[in-house]
């Protein structure tokens, strides 16, 4: 045995090893940049430069639109966990366990009420980290309350959609949530509370078929890619070259899809602007118009 190679060596290597987190950069998709997560964080989940738009958790999404970060979990009801049993490579069961393990949350929606800019608001986000963000029974009955709470506190129902479609290992229940969440909708349009929809990346299959499309207005984040069919399936079916930029937010906004397409920097101004519009409530005062406090008097 070489002690000099097998005992002294490892120990003056772990002397000065250094350990370092594995989350430390942030690889942008579309440049190859990498960026300290930190600067990626206070930027909203924003690369610097190129402006890409990553993903965001429920949660993330949830704090960076509620005042001072704090709102009220909606407490959504309870769904048959497997209802057909279903099972390809893997069971659905062991599936949505993993996808809990992972995310830390029940399914793929999150419903929060709160105050943004001080105007009561419902929001309910999709998480793509959740089994691709699919609609099944638990996100149809989530989408749901999230409207019967506007619907009981007289608020804006604003969705944030990220979503692959409908989730196949539960078949005919997951296509049953398209008709029920459009009837949700028409409850709100019958009530005149505004139902402003947000289109990430990405919003494809019976979701963009569905609620992501009936919205009273429609925001886009910038470069999402938003559609029915992806972009393949439909060349391939077609057999024509599809035009640049073809199912991207900028494209659809220019075709009349999307009515905005706003920075993430800007959608809570642009939804506090939108809600109070919409729900004529008394736009929010303006801090430099306010008079400047009197001094407190000596004692």
């Amino acid at each position: 045995m070489n002690w000099v190679n097998e005992l002294v060596r490892p120990r003056i290597k772990t002397l000065f090893k250094r350990e370092s987190p594995e989350n430390l950069w942030v690889k942008c998709p579309d440049t190859g940049q990498m960026v300290f997560q930190k600067d990626v964080e206070a930027n909203h989940w924003v690369i610097p430069g190129s402006e890409h738009h990553l993903r965001m958790t429920g949660t993330q999404r949830l704090k960076s639109m509620f005042d001072q970060g704090t709102w009220l979990d909606v407490k959504l009801p309870d769904v048959a966990t497997d209802p057909l049993r279903f099972r390809d490579e893997k069971r659905y069961a062991d599936r949505l366990k993993d996808a809990r393990a992972k995310t830390g949350e029940r399914d793929a929606f999150k419903v929060g009420f709160g105050r943004v800019d001080d105007l009561p608001m419902t929001i309910a986000v999709q998480d793509f980290a959740f089994m691709g963000g699919s609609l099944g029974m638990a996100a149809g009955e989530a989408f749901m309350k999230g409207a019967e709470t506007a619907l009981d506190k007289r608020t804006p129902y604003v969705l944030f959609v990220a979503s692959g479609g409908a989730r196949m290992q539960e078949g005919i229940f997951s296509l049953m949530q398209m008709p029920r969440t459009t009837v949700a909708i028409r409850r709100l349009n019958k009530a005149c509370l505004p139902y402003i929809v947000v289109l990430t990346n990405p919003t494809t299959g019976g979701v963009t078929a569905s609620y992501a499309m009936l919205g009273d207005v429609h925001l886009a984040e910038p470069g999402a890619l938003i559609g029915f069919a992806g972009p393949r399936v439909i060349e391939q079916t077609i057999r024509e070259k599809l035009p640049a930029g073809f199912q991207r937010s900028e494209y659809l906004k220019d075709h009349g899809m999307v009515d905005q397409v706003v920075h993430r920097r800007e959608m809570r101004e642009t939804i506090v602007r939108l809600s109070r519009i919409l729900t004529k409530a008394p736009p929010s005062p303006d801090p430099a118009a306010l008079p400047d406090p009197e001094p407190a008097a000596a004692a």
